[in-house]
């Protein structure tokens, strides 16, 4: 009996075919989860209470702002659909709606009034991303007036990160208020999340992991990726992470100890994704108490004396430091913002050459021909090698007569000490999430006033002139005018050594082949810019 297929059943079935594998080639990869690990825990999740860039990077995938970043860092709408300019001073906020919240509550104008008035509370660090703002009123359900106190240039940028919470949840968990996180204080919201992000987080133990789940009704899905479910694990060790990468139990690492990086680059399972961190790393010290806290120099703050703060600065190799400490992954720096953020030139971000004599010289000319003793403290798993940098600064300044003491400790307790200004000088990193070096002016060299100025100064830093060259720049709408006030803040900040930079941090990030994203400079990997295989 013959089994011959007619033709006109053939092509019918050849089309049926091609268009099945079609519908193959289109349909999205599996479902997968994806395990990325660094050195760090977050500090809460509460958005509003600590900036923090390991906190924000998981802060973004459970709440979002009226904007955000797109893959080249322009700002695009996000909770805002359209923004209109109504005056120099005022701007219109349409918001998106059909919106929900993680619970299932609808987002409106009121809950944007709600986090303003909620991340300007005083106990927060995360001021700077509501700087000039005075005040936000609800127009209708779904539109918002933002008045400003001023001109501001940036606030787009900033509103990245001013991220949206329910006012409804807030008020039945009791989180109205933010908790005081350097007296260890804690609401709902510390442990608790509830955005419209695209990310539902599900639990949080504390240095262990996080999860999170991939939120089903995002309004945003047509940007959905595959990666399911998220689950971030902290792991201090830097033999244990990258043990663990190598073993398949974390795909994505974006903490590489920079001894590992070539060994990784080599490994034929892995990617290694090489990028630059808008990140600075510096030294800060303690220029308004009239006695350093636990320094041998009794009556006076050597830190008020340009030649002090100086003489340590030239004591240092940064090229040193970089070749046998950070093997080669770091860019001395000069000033206190890294190339990518707007401010920075290479005509001014030269770094101070390493001039051990000239350093004893200005110490004896101050007044310490045999130096002076002050405690150093430093965080040990925040940074890119962040322990072993201060223990190159720490012999160093041995050979000009400093006898810096060392306290390292993990940045989980070494950031509340930090806010409550129990440091007399310490390692510390700033990032640029704007990407405008008045966010780097702004918090930590504008004298403390409250709110957005001074909100990162931990060094009881005041300058006059500098304040009134960094109120300018707040305001200017010229665009060349307000770079070069910019650039005389940031030669300001260098040439009378208010902060002493180390270099720009490099930080690579390693994963499997099978993990497929895109490096950011603000150091905060997106799942919505990540596939799995």
């Amino acid at each position: 009996m013959s089994r011959t297929i007619p033709g006109s059943l053939r092509s019918t079935l050849l089309c049926a075919a091609l268009a099945a594998a079609a519908l193959t080639t289109a349909l999205p990869a599996q479902a997968a989860t994806l395990k990325w690990a660094a050195q760090n825990d977050v500090l809460t999740l509460d958005p509003h209470s600590q900036n923090h860039s390991t906190t924000n990077a998981i802060a973004q995938h459970a709440y979002e702002g009226l904007t955000r970043y797109d893959k080249t860092y322009q700002v695009e709408p996000a909770l805002a659909t359209k923004w209109t300019q109504t005056g120099p001073t005022t701007w219109r906020f349409e918001l998106r709606k059909g919106v929900k919240f993680h619970d299932g509550s609808p987002f409106t104008a009121d809950d944007v009034v709600f986090s303003f008035h909620r991340i300007k509370q005083p106990v927060g660090t995360m001021h700077p991303f509501v700087a000039g703002v005075a005040d936000i009123k609800k127009v209708d359900a779904h539109t918002v007036d933002v008045i400003l106190a001023a001109p501001n240039p940036i606030l787009l940028r900033q509103f990245v990160d001013f991220r949206i919470m329910s006012k409804t949840w807030a008020e039945k968990n009791k989180a109205i208020n933010l908790p005081d996180f350097k007296a260890k204080e804690e609401t709902y919201a510390t442990r608790n999340a509830n955005g419209t992000g695209p990310y539902r987080i599900t639990g949080w133990q504390p240095d262990q992991r996080i999860t999170m789940v991939q939120n089903k009704d995002w309004w945003d899905a047509r940007n959905a990726t595959n990666v399911d479910e998220l689950i971030y694990t902290p792991i201090k060790s830097d033999p244990t992470r990258v043990a663990a990468l190598l073993s398949g139990d974390v795909d994505l690492l974006s903490d590489i100890p920079t001894q590992d990086v070539a060994r990784l680059k080599a490994d034929a399972k892995l990617t290694v994704l090489e990028g630059s961190e808008t990140r600075t790393i510096f030294l800060g010290m303690d220029q308004g108490s009239e006695q350093l806290k636990g320094s041998n120099v009794t009556g006076k703050n050597p830190f008020k004396d340009k030649r002090v703060r100086e003489a340590l600065s030239v004591a240092i190799d940064r090229e040193a430091i970089k070749r046998a400490t950070m093997r080669g992954l770091s860019v001395p720096a000069g000033i206190m913002v890294a190339p990518g953020v707007n401010g920075n030139a290479p005509d001014i971000d030269v770094p101070t050459k390493a001039d051990p004599e000239r350093a004893r010289k200005l110490l004896a000319e101050a007044g310490y021909p045999n130096g002076f003793e002050v405690p150093l403290n430093c965080p040990n798993n925040r940074y890119v090698n962040d322990e072993e940098i201060c223990l190159a600064v720490v012999s160093m300044w041995s050979k000009v007569g400093v006898k810096a003491r060392l306290q390292a400790e993990s940045f989980s307790t070494f950031s509340p000490k930090l806010q409550a200004f129990e440091y007399p000088l310490f390692l510390y990193g700033w990032g640029v999430p704007t990407y405008d070096a008045l966010y780097t002016l702004q918090s930590l060299a504008r004298t403390r006033q409250g709110g957005a100025d001074g909100s990162g100064n931990y060094f009881r830093l005041s300058d006059a002139k500098l304040d009134q060259i960094i109120d300018a720049a707040k305001v200017e709408g010229d665009v060349a005018k307000r770079n070069a006030l910019l650039k005389e803040g940031l030669v300001r900040v260098r040439d009378e050594v208010f902060f002493i930079p180390l270099h720009h941090q490099v930080r690579p990030w390693a994963m499997k082949k099978a993990v497929q994203t895109q490096h950011r400079s603000d150091d905060r990997p997106e799942a919505r810019f990540t596939t799995v295989k």
